[in-house]
């Protein structure tokens, strides 16, 4: 067995694969191992309720499709067969009088469908549209696949620029802020909060104000993996193999080999050494590489006392995937047929205050009595998930991972089971023809499953810990790692724990690879992205 290598890379999740693609093109020797039976992380679809349904019952939505580097640097539609589907309709919150608010791939539909509600609004949004793809495209984006900055040189770039100025104005807003302050109409303001806030961010947050530009940039950019979300991982897998490169699934790692400050490589629980000459790369989070699998002594006290503070998200998801005996006919469907064929949908918030109750609950570790979440319906856009004429679905609430009762209580199997039987007759008010007897199967997914299923993502933390400001940019995970690098020689991050965080959205793994190409004299085969070039010579990045 050859247990020498380059490189190797714990986690063989989406950061895990992407920079072992990356390196093991790039002519590397590289060996990638997972924990789990198969690779890919949250990309995972599995049949979970009955034969022929396929769930993604972790990550669905790949919003960098447009602007992720490994989609054109691996050719993976063309070479690959990664197809990714991209409805019109991005997204549809219907309400219980039957109208129905829509954000679009086209703007003009969107600006439409908000003038029902609000023509002002409708024409404050398509202010706020182009607001936020001019500081996606010239700086999130960009900064998304660059190594970060010291606080205080990113902040004298930015101010040298104009939309670096309007960033700093929004970071150092209050979402709720934002959007009370831009939008008048009570749906609308729901939807946008939702949509700024639903991947883990506090709605009374200061700091994080560039969030908001970025999710609601992203809100008209959601695609679905033709197939299930698995694909993608599969073909960065078959990139790795062709290149020379080895993924290993059920590894079980004792611990990362430390001598004179220095990594050599991992040591398996049934006592195999792999030597890694070169580097190794931990994408999985901080308190699992520098506690867990580091004897005391291979780091300072005072770097493990920083690592221990790690916060994880204060709040994880609740799914309900499910097999159905046909597609929802939403009662908004009258009106507007396109609402029947959403790529995902708002349900259970009549107002603004029933989505702010439900994130006042999460923090203080309740399930709030008048729910509401987002679903989807993939084998609406992709047939081949469902048997003909069945539908595969997928409820995803909010929900806090520390219950009151404290989080056991997630194994409560009437609990779980009563939750996603109100989520699902929250479902039925909007889309009466889903009646009990047209679901056929369902399989329930708690943050306490995701925390069992996923190592990485303790609390049930999908991002490897919580977006807090003293946790992003330069910060994340500390000002120590968040270049990759660490206090351990040959020793880096790449995984979702690590600027600039998580929710696929490749940058982490990308990063990584390009800073241990950078410090290895490795030749980089793949080129920087016109973007970033065009932000580095504008003097933002």
């Amino acid at each position: 067995m050859d247990t020498k290598y380059d490189i190797i890379i714990i986690g063989a999740g989406p950061n895990g694969l992407e920079a072992g693609a990356y390196l093991s093109k790039a002519g590397q020797k590289v060996l990638t191992l997972e924990y789990r039976y198969e690779c890919g992380g949250g990309l995972w679809t599995e049949e979970s309720t009955l034969p022929g349904f396929l769930h993604s019952t972790h990550a669905v939505y790949m919003m960098m499709v447009d602007c992720g580097p490994l989609y054109s640097d691996f050719r993976l539609e063309e070479d690959y067969q990664v197809k990714h589907i991209y409805p019109d309709l991005q997204f549809a919150m219907p309400l219980l009088d039957g109208r129905c608010l829509c954000i679009y791939k086209d703007l003009e539909r969107t600006c439409k469908s908000f003038a029902q509600f609000s023509e002002k609004d409708a024409e404050n949004y398509r202010e706020f549209y182009q607001l936020a793809k001019r500081c996606f495209d010239e700086f999130i984006g960009p900064a998304t696949f660059a190594p970060p900055m010291g606080a205080l040189d990113q902040i004298v770039r930015m101010k040298k620029t104009e939309v670096g100025r309007i960033v700093m104005e929004y970071s150092e807003k209050k979402p709720i802020d934002i959007i009370q302050e831009k939008f008048e109409n009570e749906h609308i303001r729901t939807l946008l909060l939702y949509l700024a806030c639903h991947w883990g961010v506090k709605y009374d947050s200061i700091n994080l104000g560039f969030l908001v530009l970025l999710y609601l940039n992203r809100s008209h950019n959601y695609q679905l993996v033709k197939g299930g979300s698995h694909m993608v991982a599969q073909a960065i897998n078959k990139v790795i193999h062709q290149n020379n490169g080895l993924v290993k699934n059920n590894q079980r790692i004792k611990r990362i080999v430390v001598e004179d400050g220095e990594a050599k490589g991992v040591e398996m629980i049934d006592g195999t050494f792999y030597q890694a000459s070169k580097a190794v790369i931990s994408t999985i989070d901080p308190i699992q590489t520098f506690i867990d699998l580091m004897r005391e002594g291979d780091i300072k006290e005072a770097f493990a006392k920083k690592t221990k503070n790690w916060k994880w998200e204060s709040y994880s998801l609740f799914g309900v995937h499910s097999a159905l005996m046909e597609p929802p006919n939403f009662k908004a469907a009258e009106g507007n047929p396109d609402i029947n064929r959403a790529c995902v949908y708002i349900l259970g918030y009549e107002k603004l205050e029933d989505l702010i109750n439900h994130f006042d609950a999460l923090y203080k570790g309740e399930m709030v009595e008048k729910l509401g979440f987002n679903c989807c319906f993939p084998s609406v856009h992709d047939p081949g998930l469902a048997p003909p004429g069945r539908c595969a679905s997928q409820i995803s609430m909010m929900a806090p991972f520390n219950l009151k009762e404290g989080p056991e209580h997630w194994y409560n199997l009437k609990f779980k089971q009563e939750t996603a039987k109100r989520c699902l007759e929250i479902l039925r008010r909007y889309a009466p023809n889903i009646t009990e007897d047209k679901v056929l199967q369902s399989y329930i997914s708690t943050p306490i499953d995701m925390q069992n299923k996923f190592l990485d993502m303790r609390e049930g933390s999908y991002k490897q810990g919580a977006y807090i400001p003293f946790q992003m940019g330069f910060l994340r995970p500390n000002e120590d790692c968040s270049r990759n690098r660490t206090p351990v020689k040959k020793l880096y991050l790449g995984g979702a724990s690590v600027y600039p965080g998580g929710c696929v959205i490749w940058g982490p793994g990308y990063l990584a690879a390009n800073s241990v190409a950078e410090d290895l004299g490795i030749e980089k085969w793949w080129k920087e992205q016109e973007f970033v070039t065009r932000a580095k010579e504008s003097g933002i990045l």
